[in-house]
């Protein structure tokens, strides 16, 4: 079976308020030590998971987008030499809508690239503000047409049920979103983590979350719009054209193998989970001491990995295959789902069964966090 791989680049112009993934913001990046640090953590991942070609590529961040188009071609050229690429390699890398990043996708797309993920986030100036984004709407749109000149697959990223956001300007936003003819939408509803300044912003009282109901309706409105535009939701958030699915995340949501190198970056390989340091400079010190920027990795359990499966897949509009994830597991369905809940939750119209698939339902997706809990079995998950 073909594989994936993960590349973190951590490092942004600015740290946006709502976001909880490593990213970093540093005066100045050796790019001479970043890519000889990169090639050895790939080096590392390729002895221990190689053998099989890899089906995709995707650059994460953090803002990939600031990386040298010849820093992204040194990559894929050692990635290609160590795995092998399998026919029709997707090649994605995400970007913001700078037109510093912009002026650099014709180069990313002759270093390889051929998918592009575009944080737009909105098409509304003080949203943008709002979420402290770098870029404005025109700005954002014209980096989306350079975008699409380059690259053959173009996703674009937008944050939804913003405090005080309505129906109506969600549905125009929305249409609006729609109409630009991207193959692929990520459609996040904006959610407070903890740790980033809008947690704080809240905790200060200077602005209030979109209650639950309201972002519920969004929620079903986008589903809708999309859908009836040619988009239909395959997961939760993510919403393509037929044959436009991102096959790299297909991979953690199908609960595939799939190296991860660079700071931060989780993998799964062979049943053992990785997960390298997140500090960028003390992922270089590890790579200077051991070769590898890995900070630790574990053994999982057969059970572990089954609960992992479970709560990835029901994600999908596909959903999962019992009798696949209980023969890769070698447990018996019984000890992976509570049937009596799904029968419970199929009379509510919540969830679907077929045969040995089971899935979350259209008007289940809403309540997909409590339906895991119900669904997957309680000693499975506390394993």
């Amino acid at each position: 079976m073909a594989q994936a791989l993960y590349i973190h680049w951590p490092f942004c112009l600015k740290k946006c308020p709502y976001c909880d993934f490593n990213s970093h913001v540093r005066d100045g990046v050796d790019i001479a030590l970043w890519h000889d640090a990169l090639l050895a953590d790939m080096r590392h991942e390729a002895a221990l998971a190689g053998g099989e070609p890899l089906a995709s590529i995707f650059f994460g961040g953090g803002t990939p987008s600031l990386m040298p188009p010849a820093l992204v071609a040194a990559l894929l050229a050692e990635a290609e030499r160590l795995w092998g690429f399998a026919e029709g390699i997707e090649i994605t890398l995400e970007a913001n809508p700078s037109s510093v990043e912009a002026d650099r996708f014709a180069g990313l797309a002759a270093a390889g690239v051929n998918r592009v993920s575009l944080g737009l986030q909105s098409l509304d100036d003080g949203a943008l503000r709002f979420l402290g984004r770098l870029h404005n709407a025109a700005e954002g749109l014209a980096a989306l047409a350079t975008a699409q000149a380059c690259f053959s697959r173009v996703n674009a990223d937008f944050i939804y049920a913003r405090p005080g956001q309505t129906a109506e300007g969600w549905r125009h936003e929305l249409e609006a979103a729609l109409a630009l003819g991207t193959d692929h939408l990520s459609l996040y509803q904006l959610t407070i983590e903890p740790g980033t300044r809008f947690a704080t912003d809240v905790r200060r009282g200077e602005f209030v979350p979109l209650d639950d109901d309201p972002a519920a309706d969004l929620f079903a409105l986008t589903r809708e719009l999309t859908k009836q535009a040619g988009l239909p939701a395959y997961e939760v958030s993510n919403h393509a054209r037929c044959g436009s699915e991102s096959r790299h995340n297909l991979t953690y949501w199908r609960y595939h193998d799939y190296s991860g190198i660079g700071p931060g970056a989780h993998g799964r390989r062979n049943g053992v989970a990785t997960v390298r340091h997140k500090k960028p400079e003390n992922w270089l010190a590890e790579i200077a001491r051991s070769g590898h920027g890995i900070g630790e990795q574990r053994i999982l359990g057969q059970r572990e990995q089954a609960s992992e499966a479970l709560l990835m897949g029901l994600r999908l509009t596909e959903g999962i295959d019992l009798a696949d994830i209980s023969a890769r597991f070698a447990l018996l369905p019984a000890a992976l789902i509570d049937h009596d809940r799904v029968d419970f939750y199929r009379g509510l119209e919540l969830v679907w069964r077929q045969d040995s698939r089971i899935g979350v339902t259209e008007a289940g997706m809403p309540l997909l966090d409590a339906l895991l809990g119900e669904l997957v079995r309680e000693e499975l998950v506390a394993t």
